[in-house]
């Protein structure tokens, strides 16, 4: 009896020392101040909370468990983040405490990679609540906690699984017709298009906001002209739910509108949406080079689910779902555009401390563009903003915040998926080392202000990009060649990013100020129309791509890889996807027999619907009416602006002027600008009738232009010259400013001219207008 109750016990602890317990810092009930984040889970296998505080200690996280009485020892999978470059110090570090008791150990001050650190023993009985405390604001980061009674346990992140009682096969769902997984521009053009072509719709996004690289985490401006070309009626859904921000970043991560992005995806009643799932695995359909599943982990609780599917589209920007079904990709080793890491500093009117920052970058104030106010309107965005609800209040005083832009970019010969923690973590470097170097150097003028947004979520540009039918050559766009399929049209410069040399010369290991070097000009106003068959993989049969995963060479990915362009290439994926479904055949098979279909399906409204596969087309009642304003062009006609109007293209220039398209809307074809000693533009007329004129000059604002544009004006009167900033908005519709009122005689020669002598920066020339003084 004695021995079989012996037995018993020590089976009993046996059983108690092979079950540690394993906590994912992620599925705390309470993550306080710790954020989650989600993007190298395929670099370090799972996602994890982290104390961005941006020098403030956060709130703690939290949660409880049930645990049997006894002595544990705690580990916490952590990473001393600056550990990889020997940095001194140790931003990331932490406390964890059990029941109200803290350790006495410091996590997150050791090592160079992600680890595994102890502390205890701690004693609890049943329930346990376990806290994390931030100690710094900077940064520290857990991945799992594991309480085990056995002393001599060593966790493994490969435990994960079988610790967590995860299944060997994560349960499936039923058949979807089309599964889009990410879920920027792209993802929810091809959700939307494919559910109003009567499709049931699985849309799994790893984060808990849509929207990408143009959503609040992120905060890049969507650019791309939409509702133009072939196909007009491209670009309506886009515009749905499109931001209308004033700057990127933006004084207001609300300016990014996620809440209008979600309830758009919303509305539809075939999409099922999964936020903070992330796809990391793909099943084959046995003996067919075509996707069965895939499968997404539920970033909050673990939980994994198989998406099964008919058809299926890459959306993550990263190519995953082509690479992980084995399809061929394209991707530069080295010389890549980079990923940017965005930041705001706000004035709070008072003296701000900082703390000190040994281990970030050591900069000086020449190793970095100094940040720039906000813009009182988004000079790139004004035309958008016209008409539209923003769901936002704009900022009273955005001259108050200073930004850190796009340009604020690394990684370019580092790799984008395998070192993306390291190139996001070089960014944190970076922004820190630049604000200690502001409130050190500049302490004066610095002194009120404080790091109040800085994105911990990077904004990628380039990384793989999935070989389709064809691979859109950058010279065919340049030279206008027009292919069959032509569709989505691309209105961006091919633009790629590199290392601004002014700022590398320091870092040049990893330089983290990057500037756009634009190539070949496409057609802006219309825009050139990328093929269809740059929209499906060539090897795996089942599969889309739409965004920056799409089949073009470098240069064309240049210009097609901003967001308002990739929504509209989602757009012609879910048409696509429809005649799929419907007629029995391939995304190949929709080139090869079905083109004429798709091409009239890309004619029709963006808001058009079928309540069925089989139903017919037809606008709602209650369609969304976009405003006509957004069907403009980046240019304005002259032949519709009244009085006597006078292009720079029929300027007199004399020296040397670039023309430009960037700054819009703007007059006729292009602007002119240009900052050449002794350069000028004569823009000569004569009125019809003897009398008093408004003259008016048409401009668009930036920093690098003139401002003290000296401006001259020759009327009956005799010369007046008047002085204008360019650098601040033309107060009056479409960037005109007036000149003033002045007399001319009927038949006698007039003009207005530019000079550059004395202006202060690159001096604006694009139109002149004369009209009748009221």
């Amino acid at each position: 009896m004695k021995n079989a109750l012996l037995a018993s016990l020590i089976a009993l602890t046996t059983a108690a020392l092979a079950q540690p317990k394993w906590i994912e810092a992620e599925s705390f009930a309470n993550h306080g101040g710790w954020v989650l984040d989600t993007q190298f889970i395929d670099v370090m296998g799972s996602p994890y909370l982290m104390a961005h505080g941006m020098g403030k200690v956060v709130k703690d996280a939290s949660t409880e468990v049930e645990l049997p009485a006894g002595e544990y020892t705690l580990w916490a999978r952590t990473k001393n983040w600056v550990g990889p470059w020997d940095a001194p110090g140790a931003p990331g570090r932490f406390e964890i405490s059990v029941n109200g008791e803290k350790l006495k150990h410091e996590f997150g001050a050791t090592g160079k990679d992600w680890q595994w650190e102890k502390a205890g023993p701690v004693k609890v009985s049943g329930k346990a609540k376990i806290a994390l405390h931030d100690l710094t604001g900077f940064d520290g980061r857990v991945d799992a906690i594991v309480l085990s009674d056995d002393a001599g346990f060593t966790p493994t992140a490969d435990m994960r699984r079988k610790m967590l009682g995860l299944p060997e096969k994560a349960p499936e769902t039923p058949e979807y017709d089309l599964v889009v997984v990410g879920g920027g521009y792209s993802g929810m053009g091809a959700a939307i298009s494919g559910a109003r072509q009567g499709l049931k719709v699985a849309f799994i996004q790893n984060r808990p906001v849509l929207g990408g690289n143009g959503s609040s985490e992120i905060q890049v401006w969507a650019m791309g002209g939409t509702r133009r070309g072939l196909y007009p009626h491209l670009g309506e859904i886009v515009e749905e739910f499109a931001d209308r921000a004033s700057n990127s970043p933006a004084a207001s991560p609300d300016e990014f509108n996620d809440k209008l992005k979600e309830e758009t995806v919303k509305a539809e009643k075939t999409i099922e949406l999964f936020l903070n799932t992330h796809v990391y695995g793909v099943e084959l359909n046995t003996g067919k080079k075509n996707i069965r599943s895939v499968i997404g982990l539920d970033t909050k609780t673990g939980k994994e689910t198989r998406f099964v599917g008919k058809l299926f589209v890459d959306c993550t920007g990263h190519g995953s779902v082509g690479a992980l079904a084995g399809a061929e990709f394209m991707m530069e080793e080295k010389g890549r555009m980079g990923m940017s890491n965005m930041w705001v500093m706000q004035n709070l009117k008072k003296p701000v401390t900082w703390p000190a920052t040994p281990w970030a970058l050591p900069l000086t104030l020449e190793d970095f563009p100094e940040p720039r106010p906000l813009a009182p309107v988004g000079k790139k965005n004004a035309a958008n903003m016209a008409g539209f609800d923003l769901g936002y209040t704009p900022v009273p005083n955005p001259e108050e915040y200073l930004h850190g832009e796009w340009f604020w970019e690394s990684g370019f010969d580092k790799h984008p998926i395998n070192d993306l923690e390291l190139i996001r973590d070089h960014n944190f470097r970076a922004v820190y080392g630049a604000v200690s170097a502001l409130k050190t150097n500049l302490a004066e003028k610095y002194a009120p202000y404080d790091l109040t947004w800085l994105a911990y979520i990077g904004g990628p540009r380039e990384s793989r990009r999935i070989v389709g039918d064809m691979i859109l050559n950058g010279e065919d766009m340049v030279k206008g060649i027009i292919h069959s399929d032509g569709c989505v049209p691309t209105t961006w410069d091919q633009d790629l990013h590199y290392p601004k040399e002014q700022y590398a010369k320091n870092f040049p290991n990893n330089p983290f100020i990057s500037r756009a070097e634009f190539g070949k000009h496409t057609d802006r106003k219309n825009g050139y129309p990328v093929p269809y068959r740059c929209f499906y993989s060539k090897d795996i049969g089942n599969l889309f791509m739409a965004g920056r995963t799409i089949s073009v060479d470098r240069n064309s990915l240049g210009s097609t890889r901003v967001m308002r362009t990739c929504g509209m290439m989602g757009e012609v994926v879910g048409k696509a996807a429809w005649i799929c479904v419907r007629h029995h055949t391939t995304p190949r098979g929709v080139y090869d027999q079905y083109l004429d279909i798709l091409k009239d399906l890309m004619n029709k409204p963006g808001a058009m619907r079928r309540d069925n596969l089989e139903g017919d087309l037809y606008l709602p009642a209650n369609a969304k009416k976009l405003p006509d304003t957004a069907l403009s062009s980046d240019s304005i006609d002259p032949k519709k602006l009244e009085g006597i109007v006078i292009d720079d293209k029929e300027a007199e220039l004399n020296g040397k002027w670039a023309h430009g398209e960037g700054l819009k809307p703007y007059v006729g074809e292009h602007y002119s600008y240009g900052s050449d000693k002794g350069a000028s533009a004569r823009f000569a007329f004569s009125v019809k009738q003897t009398g008093s004129y408004e003259v008016r000059i048409f401009f668009q604002p930036h920093e690098n232009r003139a401002k003290t544009a000296p401006v001259s004006v020759l009327s009956a009167d005799g010369e007046k010259t008047v002085t204008v900033n360019q650098t601040k908005p033309a107060p009056l519709p479409q960037g005109a400013y007036s000149l003033g009122t002045f007399n001319f005689t009927a038949g006698e020669e007039a003009a207005v001219i530019f000079r550059t002598a004395g202006a202060g920066g690159n001096v604006h020339l694009d139109a002149v207008q004369v009209l009748p003084a009221k």
